[in-house]
């Protein structure tokens, strides 16, 4: 895997490549712009080329874009639905201006509609957002969620349903987080547990959907759909967790990244990365299921 973290854009976009390369990051991800507000200022020609410098300067293997909290596709609320559609559309627009590759987006919550009529709304909701950016390649990547509240995506038909019905599936993928999965009822925890995962995975939308990870630990146990990561070996994943899915040869090219707490100095990203790094080298060689022929990737 393409290991890395979520770096932080405080004092621009360009010290998130910045922070990835101090903690020697392969991959990088980063909020296009103020992850709490709705809408940012207009990119300017002299900001994006800098931000294109820097990334080819970078040695970065992959870097990524993940939408901001505000943005709720589900939401029964027409005022918020609308507003995290424009918001929603600005970021694709961003992010395509910086030439990456995706945006990790959650699917949103329902907020009491229900499952059906909030994955109704993501459906239409995104419509709206890739018809509005069709000349654009950049794709949206809907994350799975640990259930948290009414939240969409801890199921995985969840993904399928919206999958089968959106007018444009290939501007679709997916980003699977390992603390959610856990919360959500996916017990990871064996090499034969986390094959049988992907394999749900695969059914539910295919493997070759599958662009990034998220590496987190959980705070909460398994099926709690309770949304807290830890870092890497300290929660109820657990450390030997890891190193089965460090080390599955199906996604040894894609970036995998870190979403953990952090201080200023950065080195709690440092020493999970190292401790991903200690398993890289020790592979096991139990998971299940064939190995799938490497794929060049453009991130």
């Amino acid at each position: 895997m393409l290991l890395g973290a979520h770096c932080s854009t405080a004092g621009g976009l360009t010290t998130a490549l910045d922070r990835a390369r101090r903690i020697g990051a392969d991959s990088c991800q980063l909020f296009v712009k103020n992850n709490m507000q709705w809408f940012g200022s207009t990119l300017d020609d002299a900001e994006v080329a800098a931000f294109r410098a820097a990334r080819a300067a970078s040695g970065l293997a992959c870097v990524f874009a993940h939408a901001g909290y505000l943005i709720n596709l589900a939401s029964p609320h027409s005022v918020q639905w609308e507003k995290s559609i424009r918001s929603l559309i600005q970021e694709l627009e961003r992010a395509a201006a910086l030439q990456l590759p995706f945006l990790v987006l959650h699917p949103g919550a329902h907020l009491g509609l229900g499952e059906l009529p909030g994955l109704h709304r993501v459906v239409k909701a995104l419509d709206e957002a890739l018809a509005a950016t069709r000349t654009l390649k950049i794709r949206v990547a809907l994350e799975n969620t640990a259930g948290q509240g009414t939240c969409l995506g801890a199921e995985l038909w969840h993904l399928t349903w919206v999958f089968e019905r959106v007018r444009s599936p290939e501007r679709l993928a997916v980003c699977l987080d390992t603390a959610h999965l856990l919360a959500a009822g996916h017990d990871l925890r064996s090499p034969a547990g986390w094959d049988r995962v992907i394999r749900e995975v695969d059914r539910a939308v295919g493997l070759e959907q599958i662009v990034a990870f998220h590496l987190n630990d959980s705070k909460a146990p398994l099926g709690s759909r309770v949304d807290r990561h830890e870092h890497i070996g300290q929660g109820h994943l657990g450390r030997e967790t890891f190193r089965h899915i460090v080390n599955d040869p199906r996604f040894s090219q894609h970036p995998a990244c870190l979403e953990t707490p952090k201080s200023e100095d950065l080195h709690e990203d440092r020493e999970n990365l190292a401790l991903l790094r200690s398993m890289c080298a020790q592979p096991t060689s139990t998971v299940p299921g064939k190995v799938a022929k490497k794929r060049s990737r453009k991130c």
